[in-house]
């Protein structure tokens, strides 16, 4: 069967220089033989954007790359207009908790009003179409599964008829940006769908998240920090389980709906650092500093720190048939030997200004575990 022209148009990917937007984007290019279709990357390209991450597709004959902010109207309308996408598939978010925590304007300004600006742009684009370009469209809209809140140990895992109550302001921020896709697809007509996803790892991780920071600093022989009692829980998903359900949603969801993404992989902090330790124990026996669980360092608590997250993925999987192909061990093991394999990677994205926010973070803290005004200067502080 010949498949519709408008499918031959290209996705349009905001903050595809970002890790879970990385990794989207070379899977979509590297995927099975025969199945890539074009893809514009956008990407304003801030701390987290690593366009190395990419460079194996930057020659590929349906890859381009347009540095933009998505808070800037005019320069979306035109690149929309250039090049017709049938769909886009939106990352571009400031993510990182402990960030937000001591400067939410950034995640206010990129996660709210770039949201709503690329909304804007997209429904104006979307009002020019017709026929199967206009029926065809979709807006694909990357959420977390922070919005929801907090679980307690005995409590049902989030599902997609949870109540949002987000504790922190980059919670805040992606809960609003949440509603604004939904209000735009019940208010305009706009083919929206969204996807809340649990914490997801994989390579390209930038380092100031748990697992690839850990990895980092066992490597070096530094401290590896845990909040509080390490006793916070996670539902782990491989990044790559988590870009074939964003393909899947994309092709085959329905829209106005909302679709869950985990990996039913449950972990307490501590249960994680301790896996990483035990897996370079076995890789790196040589190492100075095995047992690398000798570096675990508990540190106080950060303000605000949801005790338990948990994604039930049922709908995703009854509707669509999406299953999770990694487990815990196998994905974190994955992810261990990729970033023993490409030390140059992590030189690169721990040199200059990001490794001078390290030291910052972790020399600057006062007693009850808050930042010292040395390190406010700087930036902030380690999160899952």
């Amino acid at each position: 069967m010949t498949e519709p022209s408008w499918k031959r148009f290209p996705v349009v990917v905001t903050g595809g220089a970002g890790f879970i937007g990385s990794n989207f984007v070379l899977e979509w290019l590297e995927g099975a033989p025969g199945t890539a279709q074009p893809l514009v990357n956008v990407d304003c390209l801030t701390y987290a954007g690593n366009l190395k991450n990419l460079e194996r597709v930057r020659a590929h004959p349906g890859y381009k790359f347009v540095r933009a902010d998505i808070c800037d109207r005019a320069r979306l309308d035109a690149l929309l207009e250039e090049h017709r996408p049938r769909a886009i598939v939106h990352f571009a978010a400031e993510s990182h908790v402990d960030r937000s925590i001591l400067g939410p304007d950034a995640f206010v300004e990129t996660n709210v009003r770039g949201t709503f600006v690329l909304l804007e742009a997209a429904r104006a684009y979307w009002n020019r179409l017709a026929g199967p370009e206009r029926a065809g469209f979709r807006f694909l809209h990357v959420s977390t599964d922070e919005v929801y809140g907090s679980l307690g140990a005995d409590d049902p895992a989030f599902c997609e008829t949870t109540p949002y109550s987000p504790n922190s302001p980059y919670s805040a921020t992606k809960a609003a940006s949440d509603h604004l896709v939904r209000a735009y697809f019940h208010t305009y007509g706009l083919p929206t769908m969204i996807t809340n996803c649990s914490n997801n790892y994989g390579p390209y991780h930038f380092p100031e998240k748990l697992i690839p920071l850990i990895i980092t600093h066992a490597l070096e022989g530094k401290p590896l920090p845990i909040y509080g009692d390490g006793m916070n829980v996670r539902d782990w998903l491989y990044v790559g389980d988590h870009c074939a359900a964003l393909r899947l949603v994309l092709e085959k969801g329905r829209p106005g709906e909302t679709y869950n993404i985990g990996g039913r992989n449950e972990r307490s902090n501590r249960e994680v650092v301790e896996t990483i330790c035990e897996i370079l124990d076995e890789l790196r026996p040589g190492s100075p500093h095995c047992p690398h669980k000798q570096l675990i360092r508990f540190v106080k608590d950060r303000p605000g720190h949801d005790r338990r997250y948990a994604i039930d993925a049922t709908k995703l999987e009854r509707e669509l048939g999406w299953r999770a192909l990694e487990t815990f061990s196998t994905g974190l093991r994955k992810t261990v030997e990729w970033y023993l394999a490409n030390p140059e990677w992590i030189a690169d994205v721990l040199s200059g200004a990001y490794r001078k926010w390290i030291e910052q973070n972790y020399d600057g803290r006062d007693d009850d575990g808050r930042a010292t005004e040395q390190a406010r200067a700087g930036q902030h502080r380690v999160e899952e």
